[in-house]
């Protein structure tokens, strides 16, 4: 006997209890696939050239091509010495090379540029030196509103 008069636990009996497995197992929905992102650390220099597809972030040092499908981003620390090819760039540190970006480019206060930009959009925040010239597209081929099914035309060549 257990305490204060009830049963004691070994006395008890225990009932056998049907679990259907299927009940217990929700299904798991499906993940959608994360862009890849990757981070070039402060204190690390990439030599030669990136190519891919995702979110690229520089905050040590990039020494040639870049050329990606998605963002690269360069923070205050951050130098690229070589040519920026992506959907989008955006440049807090510093970039030597000319940069074509699909959709657009935003050059932060603390940003500069060495060379020719080529994009359809293209900010320049108060304090961001750009040193070079820039070439306003319509569109880009291969831009994210040509995969949405808008109209793009070829930069035209001038005479």
């Amino acid at each position: 006997m257990g305490l204060f008069g009830s049963k004691a636990r070994a006395d008890m009996e225990l009932e056998p209890v049907a679990v259907d497995e299927q009940d217990c197992y929700e299904e798991v929905p499906s993940l959608p696939n994360p862009l890849s992102s990757t981070v070039i650390a402060t204190g690390v220099t990439l030599t030669g050239t990136l190519e891919g597809e995702g979110v690229v972030q520089v905050e040590g040092a990039v020494k040639g091509e870049i050329n990606l499908k998605g963002a690269v981003i360069v923070t205050p620390t951050g130098v690229v010495k070589g040519p920026i090819m992506a959907d989008v760039i955006q440049v807090a540190g510093c970039v030597e090379g000319n940069a074509v970006a699909r959709d657009h480019v935003c050059l932060e206060k603390t940003g500069s540029l060495e060379g020719d930009v080529t994009t359809p959009s293209l900010v320049v925040q108060d304090g961001g030196r750009l040193n070079g010239r820039s070439n306003m597209v319509k569109e880009l081929p291969g831009s994210p509103a040509d995969a949405r099914g808008v109209r793009t035309e070829a930069p035209e060549e001038a005479d």
